[in-house]
């Protein structure tokens, strides 16, 4: 067993990500601030020494090392085995943390036909990090949670400990708590895109009693309310927090998208000059811009979108891999954004 390592010398995250407000006509003539919880920028601060570190964009990505930090705790350095589909941001995480923390890391992709095509830019980007990449046909990947398929995955590849697609288990909701928290007495609706629905449960847990979250799935398939409860109870004993979903904006689906979103997300880009991250972060964006439309927010109503993740740069997926300087403490904490 591997000795405990200093996950925020190693991942360097920089909470509280900041809390950005912008102007937008579409809010405003409701009465309603927008405000951005920028939390794709947990690594950028204006000190942060690329030489040394090397560039931010290749940190676990947007918010998700709060939903890995316990777990990677609880996994002290054995082998991580977990899931994802092709465009996963979870699976970016997890082979960063691999290759920061030095852990080996095993990706089950869902999707045989993959493995004779060339690698997206985010496999290649999981590949280039050291993750071993194992495709299962779309059957197989559904049943990834019994007892069969695990059974499989572990006599294949041995003492591994596994985390469940998208990160989403107990651990990862009391971590995204701390997102709620870094919230309280700045808003009164807190929302966040839902893929497995980690980020939320921890979200609602972590807001005050005046406060709110709301969950936007961009998966079809209305499980999310379930899967959200149930996380709660396995991380916090029960209900925490006043949550909701709103599962109209899935947009045909995970990595889908039509040309009404992509004109969404190229205009908001243009007025807030925020690149707009297409799976996740369109599809919220779209949603409370719609909401905001139909009167779905009081005047006078703070609405906080969680933003978790940027799109990626070819530069980004060019840059050569550096690991932290295991001596030298992180930068100082800094909440301004660039």
């Amino acid at each position: 067993m591997s000795p405990p390592v200093d996950l925020a010398r190693a991942l360097q995250p920089r909470p509280p990500s900041p809390l950005q407000e912008v102007q937008d006509d579409r809010f405003a003539r409701r009465g309603v601030r927008l405000l951005l919880k920028r939390d794709d920028l947990i690594h950028f601060t204006p000190d942060w020494d690329s030489a040394a570190l090397g560039p931010a964009e290749l940190y676990p990505p947007g918010n998700k090392w709060r939903k890995l930090a316990l777990n990677l705790e609880a996994a002290a350095g054995r082998t991580l085995l977990t899931f994802g589909g092709a465009y996963s941001n979870h699976l970016r995480a997890t082979a960063a943390a691999g290759r920061l923390l030095g852990f080996p890391t095993i990706g089950v992709v869902r999707g045989d036909e993959l493995a004779h095509r060339p690698l997206n830019p985010s496999l290649a980007r999981c590949a280039a990090d050291g993750m071993r990449l194992h495709f299962v046909d779309r059957t197989t990947y559904r049943a990834k949670a019994s007892p069969e398929v695990l059974e499989g995955l572990l006599s294949l590849f041995g003492d591994v400990e596994v985390i469940p697609e998208g990160g989403s288990n107990a651990l990862a909701a009391q971590g995204c708590a701390a997102l709620g928290r870094e919230l309280r007495g700045h808003t009164d609706v807190a929302a966040v895109a839902c893929g497995t629905g980690g980020t939320l449960a921890g979200l609602a847990a972590g807001l005050d009693g005046g406060q709110r979250a709301l969950g936007i799935p961009v998966l079809r398939g209305g499980f999310l309310g379930a899967a959200v409860t149930e996380l709660q109870r396995e991380a916090f004993g029960g209900p925490a927090g006043h949550w909701s979903l709103d599962e109209r904006f899935t947009f045909g689906g995970y990595a889908r998208t039509t040309p009404e979103l992509d004109a969404f997300a190229a205009d908001f880009e243009d007025r807030h000059g925020l690149p707009v991250e297409r799976v996740y972060v369109a599809k919220l964006l779209f949603a409370l811009t719609a909401l905001a439309e139909e009167g779905a927010f009081a005047p006078g109503t703070r609405v906080s979108a969680v933003i978790t993740g940027t799109p990626e740069t070819p530069a980004a997926r060019e840059q050569p891999l550096r690991a932290p300087p295991p001596h030298e403490p992180p930068p100082q904490e800094s909440s301004v954004s660039r």
